[in-house]
């Protein structure tokens, strides 16, 4: 099977790499050029050939005969001969390949420094930059007569399918017929038909208080969605509609800014991409604040700088943040009964990278994994640095 995802990486999709496990996964990272000198020199197209012969040695010394390494690395090869591909390039390309699911190759907005990867695991701690200032949060649109919710985040948006919205609540406290069909808060539907609030408005103070009633019916079955998985929640609505929705909810991370307008008819992109400026800079923020701790926190219990501490941390979820040297590589093995990390000198057949273990075991943690220059590493010297949760 072959597919192409344009960029970016959607972080399901990341996770899906990440916890692929096969005999002789290939990752190849490659810079692609965006000028028309580079492009018509073919200079990618010679770095993958360059790839391909890299991967093929390595594959050779992991006992793969010749044929069956020219059959496995077709797929690749065959992207020589993409024109498209050559011609209208993103920044960076990473290509992955594994006996399951065949190849799969993603153009990325972030460039990459070539590099080729055979392991039992896929290599991504190159595509981690793109979930940097990045997190989860939800976006209610909100209207006298529409509600939706969706669950995003910088790459990702998409509706929330609420099962058990109490309708019955809803028809006791605003004292309205509601049609049969629009009782239930799910993904695609309007809650509330058209015409369902007529005769609204017979005075200012009864106004305000039926819509609170609402409010407040709309605000138990948020938080019955976004209970488990806690994020700002970002309002898209009229600016009467914010101010009285902060009132009347008890979610405690309402954000401190909205979408304005009736949010009924918007595009949805563009109410991504509207509800993402509202917040990016609290999750840039986090950024500051996770460096700032780990200076303050230096030498004491809740931070960690030592590799062979780092991964077995990583591995059973201690690790809040993890700040990554991005010159740095380090390969060794991680035995899980005894918690021990061996560091070798080289990249062998039997090791790994434990710099990519250590990010990749904190990311689908829940951790945060910040890849940065040696400069902005928050102590400097040491490949990892980690927060510790506990």
């Amino acid at each position: 099977m072959q597919t192409s995802e344009i960029m970016p990486l959607p972080k399901r999709t990341f996770e899906d790499l990440a916890q692929k496990h096969h005999l002789h996964c290939v990752s190849i990272y490659l810079p692609m050029d965006m000028e028309g000198l580079e492009q018509n020199r073919h200079l990618a197209q010679a770095r993958l050939k360059k790839c391909i012969k890299q991967v093929e040695q390595d594959l050779e010394a992991r006992e793969m005969s010749t044929q069956e390494i020219k059959e496995y690395l077709k797929p690749i090869g065959d992207l020589l001969s993409k024109i498209e591909l050559w011609r209208n390039p993103s920044n960076g390309l990473a290509i992955f390949l594994d006996p399951e699911d065949g190849m799969r190759y993603y153009e990325m907005p972030i460039t990459f420094e070539e590099k080729t990867y055979v392991a039992g695991h896929f290599y991504l701690l190159p595509l981690l930059p793109l979930y940097h200032n990045d997190g989860d949060y939800y976006v209610l649109e909100l209207s006298r007569d529409y509600v939706k919710l969706y669950e995003a985040s910088r790459y990702h948006f998409e509706d929330v399918y609420v099962e058990d919205f109490a309708p019955g609540r809803l028809e006791e406290a605003v004292g309205f017929d509601f049609r049969p069909k629009m009782l239930q808060f799910r993904s695609g539907q309007n809650v509330f038909g058209a015409g369902s609030f007529h005769g609204y408005g017979e005075g200012k103070d009864d106004d305000k208080k039926e819509l609170i009633t609402f409010l407040r019916a709309v605000d138990l079955g948020v938080r019955k969605v976004v209970a488990k998985k806690k994020g700002p929640l970002v309002l898209a609505c009229v600016d009467y509609l914010y101010d009285l929705y902060k009132e009347a909810s008890t979610y405690p991370e309402i954000f401190g800014s909205h979408v304005s307008g009736d949010p009924e008819f918007k595009n949805k992109r563009k109410l991504h991409r509207e509800s993402w400026q509202v917040v990016e800079t609290h999750f840039m923020g986090i950024k500051a604040e996770k460096i700032d701790q780990v200076k303050e926190l230096y030498a004491t219990q809740k931070t960690s700088y030592e590799l062979k501490a780092i991964v077995p941390s990583a591995w059973h979820g201690k690790i809040d943040s993890l700040f990554v040297d991005n010159s740095k590589e380090m390969y060794g093995t991680f035995d899980l009964e005894s918690n021990e990390v061996t560091v070798d000198t080289n990249d062998e057949i039997y090791n790994t990278s434990l710099i990519n273990l250590a990010a990749m075991e904190t990311f689908l943690k829940g951790g945060q994994v910040y890849v940065l220059a040696p400069e902005e590493m928050p102590i400097k010297g040491s490949p990892l640095n980690a927060l510790l949760r506990y």
